[in-house]
C-alpha cells in the first residue's frame, strides 16, 4: 500500500515528465476491457458492476480510458502509465520502476500491483471505483510494447516519422495508428467486429496459450513485471529499422498488427484473471 499512500500525499506536488501519447488510444483500451468482460466470473462481474460509476452504464470498457483523462487532474499519475528502460530490451523493477525524481514504485508495474492490493483490501481508504478504473487502464498500458520502451526516446515519442502519408511518431503508431489502419482496412471501421475477430483468435489460434497467459504463481503481487518484460522485448523489435523521418507502410503494418492484436488479447485475459482473483468469493466493495 506504500505506493498508493505516496500518490495521494504527492497529489499536488508531483509533476512528472511522461510520454504525451495515450496508451492504445480509446479503441485499444476499450478492446482490452471488453475482452476482459467476457472472461470474468459471475462473482467478479457483479462486483465490478457494483463499483462502476453511473456514467459507465454497467460497462467496464467505457471506463478504460478514464485514467488518461486524469493526467492533468492527478499529475502524480503520469509516470504510472509506463516503465521505460535504458534500451537493453529488459524490465528490471529496482532499476526501472521510478519517476523522474527517483521515487520508487512509480511505474506501470508498481501501479498494477498496488491498485490490485487496494481492491483486495476492504479496509483500504482509497476509493475502490477509482482503483478499479486505474487498474483496468494500467493492465492495458503494460501490454503496449512502447510503454516499456527506450527511455532515451520516451518510448518512441521523440521518433518522428510518417505513417503512410500522415505525420506521426513511433509511440503513436503502436498506440493508435496500427489499430485504426486495421479497422479501416479489414473491419469496416467497426470496433466490435475487430473485437470479435480477436476473441475468435483466443478461442482458436491462441487456445493453447490462453491458460498460460492468465497463470500467475505470485501470491503477494501480480505478474505485471512479467508482462513488462514481454513488452520490453517486443519494443526492441518495434524499433528495428525505424529512424527519424522514416516512412512506415505495409511491411511494418503487417508485422506489427499480429503483435498488437495478441497484446490486446493478453491484456484482456490477464485483466479478467486479476479481477477474478480479487473478487473471488463474491466479496464486494462499495464505492465511497
Amino acid at each position: 500500500m506504500g505506493l498508493l499512500l505516496l500518490l495521494h500525499v504527492l497529489l499536488v506536488t508531483v509533476v512528472a515528465t511522461a510520454p504525451t501519447a495515450h496508451a492504445w488510444g480509446k479503441d485499444g483500451h476499450y478492446m482490452v476491457c471488453k475482452i476482459a468482460e467476457g472472461f470474468l466470473t459471475d462473482e467478479a462481474s457483479t462486483a465490478v458492476k457494483d463499483l462502476l460509476p453511473g456514467w459507465a452504464g454497467g460497462d467496464l470498457a467505457e471506463t478504460c480510458l478514464w485514467a488518461d483523462k486524469q493526467r492533468f487532474r492527478y499529475r502524480w499519475s503520469s509516470p504510472l502509465h509506463f516503465a521505460d528502460n535504458p534500451g537493453d530490451c529488459k524490465f528490471d523493477y529496482a532499476r526501472d520502476c521510478h519517476n523522474t525524481k527517483g521515487e520508487k514504485d512509480m511505474c506501470v508495474v508498481g501501479a498494477v500491483n498496488n491498485y490490485t492490493a487496494a481492491l483486495k483490501d476492504s479496509s483500504s481508504p482509497f476509493d475502490p471505483t477509482e482503483s478499479l478504473m486505474f487498474l483496468a487502464h494500467f493492465v492495458g498500458d503494460v501490454h503496449q510494447p512502447l510503454h516499456c520502451g527506450n527511455a532515451d526516446n520516451l518510448g518512441g515519442n521523440t521518433i518522428k516519422l510518417h505513417w503512410y502519408r500522415r505525420q506521426s511518431n513511433l509511440h503513436k503508431v503502436w498506440d493508435v495508428e496500427v489499430i485504426e489502419t486495421a479497422m479501416k482496412d479489414f473491419y469496416n471501421d467497426d470496433r466490435s467486429t475487430m473485437i470479435e475477430a480477436i476473441k475468435l483468435n483466443i478461442t482458436e489460434e491462441w487456445s493453447n496459450e490462453e491458460k498460460q497467459w492468465e497463470a500467475c504463481r505470485s501470491r503477494a503481487k501480480t505478474c505485471a513485471d512479467k508482462y513488462a518484460m514481454e513488452s520490453a522485448q517486443l519494443a526492441c523489435k518495434a524499433y528495428e529499422g525505424v529512424e527519424q523521418d522514416s516512412t512506415l507502410e505495409d511491411d511494418y503494418f503487417f508485422a506489427a498488427l499480429p503483435v498488437v492484436q495478441k497484446r490486446i488479447a493478453q491484456g484482456g485475459v490477464r485483466l479478467a484473471a486479476i479481477l477474478n482473483k480479487i473478487f473471488s468469493g463474491n466479496r464486494r466493495l462499495q464505492s465511497s
